[in-house]
């Protein structure tokens, strides 16, 4: 797709001043074989612990492979940020965002668990608010995989999302949600494509490591996976609207926390906090942006 020079330089600059330019990333790829991080820093706001995370770590996949560990941990209080979390050093805008990762299985140690893996980008601006894209896994049911974007001021915010079952081909919700108003809406037409998903069967995002990605442009957002056999590119939604879609800068995340309010699609009871160092691995997060020409 081709994107007007005019459009992305004028929201560049919405968001830029001669006296303080904003810093942005151009392509790359973290791919976690070092101890240190070269475009993200760490920046969980909850407990000081080591075993928190670490970059270099051998993959149990294979020997000569490292990965990027988040291990929640027990004690830890609820909310987003608490648990572990990376964000990139500068800011990414519009282009592909991509990432290889395998999700903890709690299921037979704690099936309740209340647990969330959010891939996501997250920049609240005082003046042109929230700028959020997200995936978000909640471990008590790795079939299920959740899409979305957060605009709006605080207060007044809005959520497009996308819930889905990807192992049974089910779309749970597709819908609008304006949480001030208690408004919701379920989306039709550009705004829900696909309508249906095929099932890929034994998908589990605890059993393997998945690629996933988004492509975000200033009118479209598009989330997908590379199918686990055939490396096919499986769209899971193609967002197209008037609302929803940031456009402003954002930064480029990854967390791992415990939720003690929200519950994953199939278990209402799953809420709480992880009795053990649940572990992610993550194998390594890629960024393209937007070609300018």
């Amino acid at each position: 797709m081709r994107i007007s020079l005019v459009l992305l330089l004028s929201s560049l600059i919405l968001f830029q001043s001669a006296s303080n330019p904003v810093e942005f990333h151009e392509t790359f790829r973290e791919d976690f074989s070092e101890r240190t991080l070269e475009f993200f820093l760490y920046g969980s706001t909850g407990r000081k612990a080591e075993f928190k995370w670490k970059s270099g770590k051998k993959s149990a996949e294979t020997e000569d492979s490292k990965i990027l560990s988040f291990k929640i941990h027990p004690k830890e209080e609820a909310g987003a940020g608490k648990g572990p979390e990376i964000i990139s050093r500068k800011f990414t805008h519009f282009g592909t965002y991509s990432t290889r990762l395998k999700v903890p299985d709690p299921r037979e140690v704690q099936p309740n668990v209340g647990a969330v893996v959010g891939y996501f980008t997250y920049h609240n601006d005082p003046e042109f608010g929230l700028s959020e894209i997200d995936f978000e896994w909640l471990l008590a049911d790795p079939e299920v995989i959740y899409m979305g974007t957060w605009t709006g001021e605080s207060g007044k915010l809005r959520r497009v999302g996308r819930t889905i079952n990807l192992a049974k081909g089910i779309i749970y919700t597709t819908e609008e949600r304006e949480d001030h108003l208690k408004k919701k809406a379920n989306l039709s037409g550009e705004e829900n494509l696909p309508e249906k998903l095929e099932a890929i069967e034994g998908f589990d995002a605890s059993a393997q490591f998945h690629t996933y990605g988004f492509d975000w442009y200033p009118d479209r957002i598009r989330w997908w996976m590379l199918h686990p056999t055939t490396a096919d590119t499986v769209v899971l939604w193609d967002y197209k609207g008037e609302r929803g879609i940031p456009q402003h800068p954002s930064k480029y995340r990854m967390n791992f926390w415990h939720s003690d309010n929200w519950s994953v699609e199939t278990n209402p009871e799953s809420l709480e906090k992880p009795s053990k160092r649940f572990e992610l691995e993550v194998d390594w997060m890629g960024y393209k942006p937007l070609n300018k020409e």
